[in-house]
């Protein structure tokens, strides 16, 4: 007795003739609601009428099992999946081959980091897409100084820009490789945002030179002093990069 939907052994079955009459009515009457399964089946059944006029009088001697056709369409199918296997293997040995030797290129010429990328992607991930919370909220009286001294003890003291409009709001713990970092965040009354970033020296204890960069829609000035590196960072589309540039000193 087959079930319903038939599987891949019962369509065989059928096309192989080897199901009972009451089997073969339920299976005709599926297949006439399924046409696309109806095709596969009239598919095979072209097969096997090929196979047998092709084998012409072999077919009339002692049955061999290697000439089954549900058994070389099973053996179709396995070189198929074998074909396609290798055919895998060797594109992702080729795609390996070629990042190899892109990495291998790439470990020969030096690409010295940007300075303060991280300082910059704080910002997006914090001030911009706000995917990080605050550790610290400025609250009546509160003190970010003392909070920040709490875990930079020699570092410089936060920017004075109330003279450009803004306040510090919030603080950020980060890490690094080479140790801790934080992220000051200030606004201004119309929701400017920007932001002091500190953070130890760089690989091999580097220090930056007082410098200014712009990456994408940000803009970041950054400097170094009491052995760590400082950034602020800004958008370039407000007010706010410019007001910086002109009335505060790093």
């Amino acid at each position: 007795m087959i079930s319903l939907p038939p599987n891949e052994r019962d369509l065989h079955a059928y096309v192989d003739h080897q199901l009972s009459e009451a089997d073969r009515h339920v299976m005709e009457t599926w297949l006439a609601s399924h046409p696309d399964e109806a095709a596969q089946v009239r598919a095979w059944q072209q097969d096997a009428q090929h196979l047998r006029a092709t084998l012409g009088g072999a077919l009339q001697q002692p049955a061999n099992p290697d000439l089954d056709p549900s058994l070389i369409r099973q053996r179709l199918k396995r070189q198929s999946r074998r074909q396609w296997a290798s055919a895998a293997v060797l594109l992702i040995a080729v795609s390996l081959g070629g990042v190899g030797g892109w990495k291998a290129r790439d470990m020969t010429v030096f690409h010295p980091p940007a300075p303060m990328t991280d300082a910059l992607q704080a910002y997006r991930l914090i001030a911009q897409q706000g995917l990080l919370p605050a550790d610290y909220k400025v609250d009546g009286d509160g003190d970010i100084q003392r909070w920040l001294d709490r875990y930079f003890t020699q570092a410089n003291r936060l920017p004075d820009l109330t003279s450009a409009g803004f306040t510090p709001v919030s603080g950020r713990l980060l890490s690094t490789d080479e140790g801790p970092a934080a992220m000051v965040m200030y606004e201004d009354q119309s929701g400017h945002k920007v932001s002091f970033y500190v953070r130890p020296p760089g690989p091999k204890n580097t220090f930056l030179p007082r410098g200014s960069r712009q990456d994408g829609d940000l803009q970041a000035e950054y400097w170094s002093g009491k052995g760590y590196n400082y950034a602020m960072v800004s958008p370039t589309d407000t007010p706010a990069a410019k007001i910086l540039k002109q009335s505060v000193s790093f």
